[in-house]
């Protein structure tokens, strides 16, 4: 089989389960990760053969993909903010819109403090305190998880991508543990944010995989990562500090009025898609 009847092969199957789009770029990804050959090269030389190797690897990522399994997973690698990250199960997928997120919060901190003390809450994969340090070189990150497994990719992606950030294991919802942190200029997060009812909703591609801890909370408790992080700015934020979230765009009004309630003032910002994703948060009295 050629490389060229492989792709569209591959893209057949996945129209069955994703849009034509998205399909065609999951075909690309894989074939070129395959082959090292990129689109461009496969329509200048139809005629290259796939080997056994090949052949047999493509077969195994293919019936991963057609059980729903996120290419990320399937190639054990994602991009974010111009880079290549490890992944697999156990820590979120980065998403463009956490990538705006460091966007905000790098062109923020350009203005007021380069040499900002930054803590991420919630790393995961490592994507947001990795790029935010390679964006603002003179920052100090420090990056917390619950998770000891999503900590042990997100120190395999700051080796891999020689970025040094300090990662420490911690509950963050214990308030005990608040007195194990420091002061900081900036506090970001991207925390689990999706109602527990809204699986139904969401593709099996996420709910099959991607690590539910990292994803959902209880409906009648929606907020409660947000709340935690506004109580714990009140005492963890210094002079001038500011608090960075991505939310969930159903609940922008309410997230802005409950940071509100805790003394201070908010921008809700949108994405790129025009959806509510972003606030940004500072004390009124700090």
């Amino acid at each position: 089989m050629t490389i060229n009847a492989a792709y569209y092969q591959l893209l057949y199957q996945l129209f069955e389960l994703y849009d034509d789009r998205e399909a065609a770029n999951m075909a690309d990804w894989v074939i070129e990760y395959i082959t090292g050959q990129r689109r461009i090269e496969r329509i200048l030389y139809k005629d290259l053969p796939l080997n056994n190797s090949q052949q047999l690897q493509l077969e195994t990522f293919t019936q991963q993909l057609l059980q729903h399994k996120p290419v990320q997973y399937v190639l054990q690698e994602a991009w974010f903010a111009g880079m290549k990250f490890f992944v697999k199960e156990g820590v979120l997928i980065p998403r463009p819109e956490t990538d705006e997120l460091v966007e905000l919060v790098a062109s923020k901190s350009q203005i007021s403090n380069l040499k900002s003390q930054i803590l991420d809450i919630g790393t995961g994969s490592g994507c947001i305190p990795i790029a935010l340090k390679k964006r603002l070189p003179a920052s100090t990150i420090l990056s917390i998880d619950i998770s000891e497994a999503a900590l042990a990719i997100a120190q395999k992606n700051a080796t891999d991508l020689q970025t040094d950030i300090a990662l420490q294991q911690l509950d963050f919802l214990d308030e005990t543990n608040w007195q194990l942190l420091g002061t900081f200029d900036i506090i970001v997060s991207n925390p689990p944010y999706i109602k527990q009812s809204e699986d139904a909703s969401m593709s099996k591609h996420v709910t099959d995989y991607e690590p539910s801890l990292a994803l959902f909370v209880a409906d009648n408790n929606a907020l409660i990562f947000y709340e935690k992080i506004a109580a714990f700015g009140k005492t963890h934020l210094n002079p001038n500090g500011q608090i960075f979230v991505e939310i969930n765009e159903a609940l922008g009004k309410e997230t802005v009025a409950m940071f509100q309630q805790h003394g201070y003032n908010t921008l809700l910002k949108k994405d790129l898609q025009g959806k509510d994703r972003m606030i940004q948060a500072w004390l009124i009295n700090n």
